[in-house]
């Protein structure tokens, strides 16, 4: 087994484990190491969805790290796909914006979220929402059929990320566009302080940094390539200070390098 499909299994795993907990156990976002983010609860990255038309707390597990739909351009009558739609929170979200005559699907290679998002589905009567199983390096869709792709906290999991943006792009059709939230690094965290922050937050541990990140968005053929939101993810001081001197601490305030939450979009013309 490859070191790529070694961290499809983790991600698999660790995903599906998040899945069979409940609301209350799931109080920290995007983990995927054994150790569940800290002792402590403090959710780092979660954004919060609990204002938004179509919001169903059974469906939010606190695994976002911002919230895409808010500045997606989502039009009445789209189809729109959710990549690693979990148990479905922007789906439905989404819905609310397509309205009855637009189609969401959400894809998750997770069987575990699968079968949760149905169950929340099955609540709703909607008729054109579906959840697919399938990975996004390989999309189980054939080219050309959505007007827009979104996704949370998903991407920077993925090994292989110029083969996923490759993949949005042949999903999508001519003039669409798509959104998503992710996290990316700016800078180098001091090498202990980026272990510790991957055990506190998992989405960090397959982060790249930011401009490599809107390099491959733009050698895959997007145009139009804009940050629609930008937020820093603060570790606890207490955490930081156990790993790093009042001098380094200082140093790397000032320096600007961290950890952040951005909301990309872009095109496909």
């Amino acid at each position: 087994m490859n070191n790529d499909e070694k961290l499809k299994g983790i991600v698999r795993e660790k995903y599906g484990s998040i899945a069979r907990q409940s609301l209350v156990q799931n109080g920290s976002a995007c983990c995927v190491k054994d150790t569940c983010c800290a002792d402590e609860e403090y959710s780092v990255l979660t954004a919060d969805y609990k204002f938004m038309e179509g919001y169903d707390p059974e469906a939010d597990l606190k695994l976002g790290c911002g919230i895409p739909t808010r500045v997606a351009a989502i039009r009445k009558g789209d189809h729109l796909l959710d990549l690693g739609s979990g148990a479905g929170n922007d789906c439905f979200i989404a819905r609310m914006l397509v309205g009855d005559q637009g189609k969401v699907t959400g894809l998750d290679f997770t069987d575990e979220m699968i079968g949760k998002a149905q169950k929340n589905l099955n609540k709703t009567g909607y008729k054109n929402m579906e959840f697919v199983k399938g990975d996004i390096e390989n999309m189980p869709f054939s080219g050309n059929q959505y007007d827009v792709v979104i996704s949370n906290c998903v991407l920077n999991l993925v090994p292989d990320k110029e083969k996923a943006f490759s993949e949005i792009y042949r999903v999508l059709k001519p003039g669409g566009h798509f959104c998503v939230s992710d996290i990316v690094l700016e800078g180098t965290l001091p090498g202990k302080l980026r272990e510790v922050a991957e055990l506190y937050a998992g989405c960090v541990s397959g982060a790249i940094q930011l401009n490599d990140y809107l390099e491959i968005i733009r050698k895959t053929g997007f145009s139009g390539v804009k940050i629609k939101n930008k937020i820093r993810t603060e570790l606890p001081e207490k955490l930081m200070s156990a790993y790093l001197t009042p001098e380094e601490l200082d140093d790397l305030k000032k320096s600007g390098t961290g950890i952040f939450s951005v909301t990309v979009l872009a095109e496909k013309m």
